[in-house]
Parts: C-alpha cells; structure tokens; sequence
C-alpha cells in the first residue's frame, strides 16, 4: 500500500513562490503517473499537472502553464511541483496521485491509485 504525503504548502504573497513536494512511503512510485490537484473552496477539484513514470512527458492545466513546473526523482519517491508568479486565484489544497495506467492527460478519479491528504496554498493579494 503506497501512501503519499505533501508538503510545502503555506502562505505567499501574489507573485511569490512555493515548491510542494508528494513523498511516498510503502512502495515505489516508478511504475506509477503522478499528478496533482487542487481544490479551493465552492469549487471542483482540478487538474494541475501531471507527470509520467520516467519524467518524460508533462501535463500543465491552461490556467498554470508557464508558472508551473512538476517534476519527479524516483530514486527519492519524490514528485515536486514548483509554483512561481503565485496569483490569489492559486489558493486550494494541493494534492498528489498516483495511478498505473492512462497516458498523461487527466484520468477519471476513479483510475487513482492513491492519494495524498493535501497541503493548503494560501495567496494573498
């Protein structure tokens, strides 16, 4: 059983930066796409980006793209997300999950494996 656990999260002034980092523990995340999601309060759960088993390919919801960087060291069972020009529309819990199957495009939560507790990111204007 792989449990995933984020950190990283905190409270940023607009067009700071965070790097949350998706640590997993009880297995090995190399066989598995890793992705992140957010969720702000009132709001659906999104997509952020997406990661695939070697690193390379990527995926970048519209709304980060440019700002937002995801990356992954499987000898550390490590997936970062590096997050600059923070906007207060950035503000949710951030989570990490790890599913086996799919390409790097956003999968149904139903193809989740795992997935993390979450860590919250605050903006301030």
């Amino acid at each position: 059983q792989v449990q995933l656990v984020e950190s990283g999260g905190g409270l940023v002034q607009a067009g700071g930066s965070l790097r949350l980092s998706c640590v997993a523990s009880g297995g090995t995340i190399t066989s598995y796409i890793m992705d992140w999601f957010r969720q702000a309060p009132g709001k659906e759960r999104e997509s952020v980006a997406a990661i695939t088993w070697g690193g390379g390919a990527t995926f970048y919801a519209d709304s980060v793209k440019g700002r937002f960087t995801i990356s992954r060291d499987n000898a550390k069972n490590t997936v970062s997300l590096q997050m600059n020009s923070l906007k207060p529309e950035d503000t949710a819990i951030y989570s990490c999950a790890a599913r086996r199957e799919g390409w790097v495009v956003p999968a149904p939560d139903t193809r989740y494996d795992y997935w993390g507790q979450g860590t919250q990111v605050t903006v301030s204007s």
